[in-house]
């Protein structure tokens, strides 16, 4: 599984949301993307505006899209959907 992360250095959300992600990527295997939304070509994601923005992609495939804080359990269950 691809996951394209939006964040920014200054958004509180994002810092919680990375804590997070670094703790899955011992568990799980995904591959990730990090992009600033400052200083990124974004564009083509639509972010919209709410940050953070986690784009999960199975066989280059949008499976699921998270914007803002989401509970562990959320990404966990897009993780490990069809594995």
């Amino acid at each position: 599984m691809r996951v394209i992360k939006i964040s920014s250095l200054g958004c509180p959300s994002c810092i919680i949301m990375n804590n997070i992600i670094n703790k899955l990527k011992n568990d799980y295997i995904f591959e990730i993307e990090e992009l600033d939304y400052d200083f990124d070509d974004i564009e083509k994601y639509n972010p919209g505006k709410i940050l953070p923005v986690l784009i999960f992609y199975k066989n280059n495939t949008e499976i699921a899209r998270l914007c803002g804080e989401h509970k562990k359990e959320e990404i966990i269950n897009i993780l490990e959907r069809d594995v």
